[in-house]
């Protein structure tokens, strides 16, 4: 998961793969510390989720940046996505 320090939803996120059954000791968390950061690794906003390097979420229109990001779910704008998206990014 990248993410920047301080980003909210990075537990959000976390909580939801624990309900998921993930174990978070498996996952691979990546600061994201500056705009130039961002840049080099095509960083889409905090907390961007990749599985097998690839981000599930990607909006083709989502810009590359130092930001937050925003996943649209059932709900609504949500910071992170909800446990039904996860459930079918994770095939689960």
């Amino acid at each position: 998961m990248q993410y920047f320090a301080g980003c909210p939803n990075v537990q959000v996120v976390t909580d939801r793969l624990e309900e998921l059954g993930v174990d978070p000791a498996g996952v691979r968390f990546e600061t994201v510390a500056s705009p130039q950061d961002a840049e080099r690794v095509g960083f889409r906003g905090s907390p961007t989720i990749l599985i097998d390097d690839e981000d599930p979420f990607e909006e083709g229109s989502a810009p590359v940046g130092f930001a937050c990001r925003v996943y649209r779910s059932e709900a609504g704008a949500e910071g992170a996505p909800s446990l039904a998206q996860l459930r079918v990014a994770l095939g689960r």
